[in-house]
């Protein structure tokens, strides 16, 4: 069948997921290590709320494929793709799961990880909003967590392979790119850049507020009280 060359991903959307692939691969790294880059893990997590943020923001404003409401598994789509008449561009249902999936746990990652502490060098941004005991729990849930992200990401890359190898579909061209060979469908329209620089304001605004750079500095410690003079 004949086949034109469209626009499918936008340039902010391919920055965001390649920038995400290295992100959270660095966060990967230095939680792993800890030690003195425990405070990179940090920095890296702030950056990852970011790009979440962005993300979501221009899931509503983004161009047509980057948009949620374009590639919602709905029911209807999943029947169809399941019974391979599904005939869409973008991501199909099964890898809208993986992209809503992966967005809202790394949002449970980053978010559980700004009230977290080690008990040892480390305490999250906003950890004193919320109490040890709740800073605790939330250390676990962070913990608890990467292992569902380590197995969605394996997933992921498995999903990608498969399309490589067995439906002969290279996911990964258009995403460097942004264009791909398809049968029916138009390049992606919206995104401009009053959109760009909404979700890049709204995303540097959840970087500061994850920062804690708003709360109020901790009161100084008390002088230490000299000791009397030994005759």
């Amino acid at each position: 069948m004949n086949s034109k060359r469209i626009r499918l991903w936008d340039l902010p959307t391919r920055l965001f997921h390649w920038l995400l692939v290295l992100s959270v691969a660095a966060a990967i790294v230095s939680g792993q290590v800890g030690g003195n880059f425990i405070d990179w893990h940090a920095r890296i997590g702030l950056f990852i709320v970011g790009l979440v943020v962005f993300r979501l923001v221009w899931g509503v404003a983004g161009s047509t494929y980057a948009r949620f409401s374009q590639f919602f598994p709905t029911p209807a789509k999943v029947k169809a793709y399941l019974g391979g008449d599904w005939k869409g561009v973008g991501h199909n249902p099964l890898g809208a799961f993986s992209v809503i999936g992966l967005l809202a746990l790394l949002a449970l990652q980053v978010g559980s990880g700004l009230f977290a502490n080690d008990d040892i060098a480390f305490v999250g941004p906003l950890a004193d909003l919320v109490g040890k005991e709740l800073s605790n729990r939330l250390t676990g849930l962070h913990h608890k967590a990467a292992n569902l992200l380590f197995l969605l990401i394996a997933l992921h890359v498995a999903a990608i392979v498969f399309y490589v190898r067995v439906k002969k579909e290279n996911l990964v061209k258009p995403m460097l790119t942004g264009w791909k060979e398809v049968e029916a469908g138009e390049s992606a329209k919206g995104g401009g850049l009053l959109a760009l620089l909404l979700a890049l304001a709204l995303a540097s605004g959840a970087v500061y507020g994850a920062s804690g750079a708003w709360l109020p500095a901790p009161p100084p410690a008390p002088p230490a009280a000299e000791a009397p003079p030994s005759w």
